[in-house]
């Protein structure tokens, strides 16, 4: 593969405005502006009478000298186009598979579309998406371009160390972060407090426990460890210290740019939407393997005479990446029955996870349950529910 995007590189290069040559023509786009320029100087000059015939001479060469340098240009190009033809067809020897169109009725093409846009949307291609739109007619939710656009303006707010627009949603949000037993306010307020004590030289440490003391509180009891560790830091201040010590992943970039993927995950999940994008999810499992995967077994066993099912199945095992495992369905270890709305997954002070039903039934008087995993016991009042 690394054939092929590297001819990529060099065809980007070569169509683009900026691309060096090997030769000394100039890009195209250079040629044809500068032809333009004598084009326009020429005319000025017949308007104005001040033209003579070494003037049309000298234009006529300039065409010509035009026409030399982007014939030459695009001849490279070709050629370059050609280099990464042959790449490809190294890289994938097997020819692309035919399908019946799968997206003829009015219904499927206003989905595809519809699905297209949002895409772009969520991703943050807005001039792109309005174009689309425009183009193709799809009608898509007002209020879809106005949450995805709130969320980039957040999402850019916390790339530049501003916390505030996301803590501001997380307010307005906080029941809903709570039913999930989210950490994302916490973690919020946990950079701030890092970027306070680390931002000035000697280390800002009255600043930073001030703010610790205005917005830890709501936090301790869940997080009451991670607290401490955040407390406890101090002790090894300044940074060259502390980067030294146990406490050296505090002073970890990673732990300011985690909060944009989770912010995103937490925002779309309010929507009713997956943390991941789904064009971009069919595109990694189908361009990652699935598709070749799956006319190779097709292949074979049309060769054998061996279709197994009427419904155009295939006994082939897809690889997923750890990102792309799902588990939309949870059966409790305890009673071995699917978790439902009304008996949902509950997680344990110990990290365990059962049903609500079996964690009921495994609870004492006053409240308390012994984890049937571990030695550890949980309180019935501080078990969440898990959403998968």
């Amino acid at each position: 593969m690394d054939a092929s995007l590297k001819e990529l590189a060099k065809l980007e290069k070569l169509a683009s405005s900026s691309g060096s040559s090997k030769g000394k023509s100039p890009s195209i786009d250079d040629s044809i502006d500068s032809l333009l320029r004598s084009l326009r100087e020429a005319k000025d000059s017949i308007q104005s009478g001040a033209a003579t015939p070494d003037s049309f001479s000298s234009l006529s060469k300039k065409v010509e000298s035009s026409k030399k340098d982007i014939d030459e240009r695009q001849k490279e190009v070709y050629n370059s186009l050609a280099r990464f033809g042959k790449a490809l067809d190294k890289r994938f020897t097997a020819p692309l598979p035919s399908y019946q169109p799968m997206f003829t009725s009015p219904e499927a093409v206003v989905a595809l579309e519809r699905t297209v846009a949002a895409h772009f949307l969520r991703t943050g291609q807005f001039e792109t998406a309005e174009t689309f739109i425009e183009e193709s007619g799809v009608d898509i939710y007002p209020e879809l371009h106005t949450h995805f656009l709130d969320l980039h303006q957040i999402i850019t707010a916390l790339k530049a160390g501003n916390i505030a627009p996301a803590l501001e949603w997380t307010g307005r949000n906080r029941a809903f972060l709570e039913a999930r037993a989210s950490p994302l306010e916490f973690y919020l307020h946990r950079s701030q407090y890092i970027r306070l004590l680390l931002a000035t030289h000697p280390p800002n440490v009255p600043t930073a426990l001030a703010y610790a003391r205005a917005n830890f509180a709501p936090f301790y009891i869940r997080y009451d460890a991670e607290v401490n560790r955040l407390m406890n830091c101090i002790i090894y201040l300044p940074i060259a210290r502390l980067q030294a010590s146990p406490y050296a992943d505090l002073a970890s970039p990673t732990l300011h740019l985690d909060l944009e993927p989770m912010f995103a995950k937490e925002y779309c999940a309010n929507l009713g939407m997956g943390r991941q994008v789904p064009l971009r999810v069919v595109g990694d499992i189908g361009g990652g393997g699935a598709l070749a995967r799956i006319e190779k077994g097709r292949k074979v066993m049309r060769e054998r005479k061996s279709e197994w099912s009427q419904s155009d199945e295939l006994p082939i095992e897809i690889p997923l990446p750890v990102e792309n495992r799902y588990h939309s369905v949870f059966a409790c270890p305890v009673s071995k029955e699917q978790s439902t709305e009304q008996n949902p997954p509950m997680m344990m002070n110990c990290g365990h996870v059962i049903t609500k039903d079996s964690l009921q039934k495994l609870s004492k008087p006053g409240g308390r349950v012994k984890c049937p995993y571990c030695p550890e016991e949980s309180n019935l009042s501080t078990a969440l529910r898990v959403y998968f």
